[in-house]
């Protein structure tokens, strides 16, 4: 089973909540972490993995052969995301902008466009314990964190339980981390900024079709119109954590929840039960 944790927004606990239910089904199954949030991995330093792998990320940017150029100006048509400049009927490459689509090359009617590596980031895997720690780190400045998501999931262990730490938000990242997996659980916040992003992300979740729960982080702040959208949208509140001083210094120390609390091992463990009820 493939669990993805996102959030509509930054700042939710989401970290908090992928890896202490990691913690707390860990020891009891096997488990394999995805840190898919390439721009901003963290949960590293809550689970202190050891690696043992990194493999680097690649994408293929165009390369032009001069000689055979007739700077016709087919590849800037055809380039989604204007990363080709055809000037005075010479080609300009701006690889920053580049998504590594290939179109540029294929439609290119005097194949005079190859295609070459640029390294965008890697994959670093290894344990915390006994479960299984893999992440992907998006190299500063670069645009592509879909393309290193994607090797991510190319390493997941498709027989066993696998957590997912989605990036916050829903846009090309997000959908990508989200995507085939089997529940996503979204943590929100009751405010109103939560409220707007938690229905921008169940919007997401219900156009790929996965099933989804909530889990309510800082619970007795705000007010109650998280809850009346979940009621109205008939998506279950699976968890309430509340609006703890001892949960903030534990995280701002590198602490899981249930590593600093441990009572709180059970209410996860309860969390993961409810969610494989409602994917059986």
């Amino acid at each position: 089973m493939i669990v993805s944790i996102a959030s509509g927004k930054g700042g939710t606990g989401k970290t908090l909540v992928a890896t202490s239910l990691a913690r707390s089904l860990g020891d009891k199954q096997s488990l394999q972490f995805a840190d898919c949030d390439v721009e901003e991995p963290n949960a590293h330093l809550l689970l202190q993995p050891t690696f043992s792998q990194r493999k680097v990320v690649f994408i293929l940017i165009p390369r032009v052969d001069e000689a055979k150029c007739t700077g016709c100006g087919k590849c800037a048509e055809v380039c989604a995301y204007k990363a080709i400049a055809v000037v005075r009927g010479k080609v300009l490459v701006f690889p920053e902008l580049c998504h590594g689509c290939g179109a540029c090359s294929y439609f290119c009617p005097e194949q005079a466009i190859s295609e070459v590596g640029k390294e965008i980031g890697v994959v670093e895997s290894g344990n915390s314990g006994k479960i299984g720690f893999i992440q992907g780190k998006l190299n500063v400045g670069e645009l592509a964190a879909p393309r290193v998501i994607v090797e991510v999931k190319k390493h997941l262990n498709q027989g066993g339980l696998v957590i997912i730490d989605a990036p916050p938000g829903t846009s090309c990242p997000v959908v990508e981390a989200v995507k085939d997996a089997d529940f996503c659980l979204l943590v929100t916040e009751p405010t109103s900024f939560g409220l707007n992003d938690l229905a921008l992300a169940v919007e997401m979740t219900r156009k790929l079709d996965v099933p989804t729960g909530v889990v309510i982080n800082r619970n007795g702040i705000g007010d109650h119109r998280v809850e009346e959208y979940c009621l109205k949208e008939g998506i279950p509140i699976l968890l309430r954590i509340p609006l703890d001083i001892e949960i903030a210094r534990l995280y701002s120390r590198g602490v899981t929840l249930v590593d600093g609390m441990p009572q709180w091992k059970e209410a996860f463990r309860g969390l993961f039960s409810k969610i494989e009820r409602i994917v059986n």
